[in-house]
């Protein structure tokens, strides 16, 4: 029979009740079609806007062009020959030439700064065999394996064209959060004002074209983009108190509506979230009596962490779910019950409970357990240890009682 420990025993083992907090804040009011707000870690959406809508997303694109690039490039310091694509004068780009010859770490913070279309078709070209068709069908398969749902690919750069290059936000935050986590040179590039392209033909210098890079301190990334068809389109990140959020804004009119809008969308999840690890892995929860033995009591702790994002304004409480008493014998880690995460009455999260050490049988147990026929030869080979011992004790006072010759 398990027994839930109450509130007063929770907050003697250090998981007291957590307090209310501060009025939240209200959801922001954005100048866009779609948007779409997550926490980075655990990918819980905290905002959307007709976030699966399926919208024109403009250089954003490239997003994926420099994933796929990350994961079939396994040195940055190769070196991609440009073939004859040439950009137009309106177009993003950095001026490669057909030819020219420039690193895949140049190619990648071209790509992604200063957003040059130069630099996509390069990377799509020479990673894609030598087939920038080839490359867009990377780019589709890959969105599929990654659940990308309301996502389409019809080139590398962003351009809007038949059949559609299009996506959503709920989709853009979920690829952008993946690639964060998993290349630290993505994290790193996106973050940074601008940079120096050594290779090439000759030295560059590129600007992050997401303004809101190195002039809001906490702004990290990640991608902008814009078309006629897709509007400003922009994808943020930024990280407070050990947080990091990812908003994506599609569809603004504006440059300065867009970044607007994404500041306003990451200030309301930071003002109204935070994350918090209500529970830590091997924390002591419950001693739990052991049946039979008066004052013994066995150990029972928390089998992993729980961190996850909540709400600034819930009530966060825990339950724990053990038996009113054990009985051994029990493994070391034996599951012996549930601590239960709650946020508002509402279960958010549920952790086995574990021995912290093994829980031997009971003494009157034990001989229970020995295999058949053991406890007999126990007894007879006491008793005839016993008579033997008798038998010696009384031969050597006779001995003694015999008179001298």
């Amino acid at each position: 029979m398990r027994a839930a420990i109450p509130t007063a025993l929770l907050a003697a083992v250090g998981l007291a009740v957590a307090p209310a907090p501060a009025t939240a804040r209200p959801p922001p009011r954005l100048m866009a079609t779609g948007a779409a707000l997550i926490e980075e870690s655990t990918g819980k959406q905290l905002y959307g806007l007709a976030a699966n809508r399926e919208l024109p997303i403009a250089s954003t694109t490239k997003v994926m062009t420099a994933l796929l690039t990350l994961e079939h490039v396994h040195r940055l310091s190769t070196v991609f020959t440009q073939n004859d694509y040439l950009a137009a004068a309106g177009d993003s780009q950095i001026g490669l030439m057909p030819g020219e010859r420039m690193s895949v770490h140049d190619l990648l913070l071209a790509l992604l700064l200063p957003s040059a279309d130069d630099a996509a078709e390069d990377l799509a070209y020479n990673v894609g065999h030598r087939s920038v068709g080839y490359f867009v069908g990377m780019m589709n398969a890959r969105a599929r394996e990654l659940g990308l749902k309301h996502t389409h690919y019809s080139n590398p750069i962003g351009f809007d064209a038949p059949p559609g290059n299009y996506s959503s936000a709920s989709d853009l935050v979920k690829l952008a959060s993946y690639v964060l986590q998993k290349s630290a040179f993505f994290r790193r590039v996106v973050a940074l004002p601008r940079a120096v392209l050594f290779t090439g033909s000759h030295v560059r210098v590129v600007t992050n074209k997401n303004d809101l890079v190195g002039r809001v301190p906490w702004i990290s990334g990640v991608k902008t983009g814009h078309t006629l068809d897709a509007g400003y389109v922009l994808v943020g990140s930024g990280t407070r108190n050990r947080m990091t959020l990812i908003g994506a804004v599609l569809g603004a009119p504006s440059r300065s509506s867009s970044e607007a809008s994404t500041l306003a969308l990451l200030d309301f999840g930071f003002a109204n979230y935070a994350l918090r690890t209500p529970v830590a892995a091997g924390a002591v929860l419950a001693r739990v009596p052991v049946s039979g033995q008066t004052g013994k009591y066995a150990t029972v702790v928390t089998a992993n962490s729980v961190t996850s994002v909540f709400r600034r304004s819930a009530r966060v409480h825990r339950r724990v779910d053990v038996p009113r008493a054990l009985t051994g014998p029990l493994p070391r880690h034996s599951a012996v019950g549930t601590l239960v995460v709650f946020a508002d009455n509402r279960r958010v999260a549920s952790v086995p409970l574990l021995l912290a050490y093994a829980l031997p049988a009971p003494p009157a147990v034990a001989s229970a357990l020995l295999p058949p026929g053991t406890l007999f030869w126990l007894v007879a080979a006491s008793g005839l240890f016993i008579g033997a011992t008798v038998f010696w004790r009384l031969r050597l006072r006779a001995r003694r009682a015999e008179p001298e010759r």
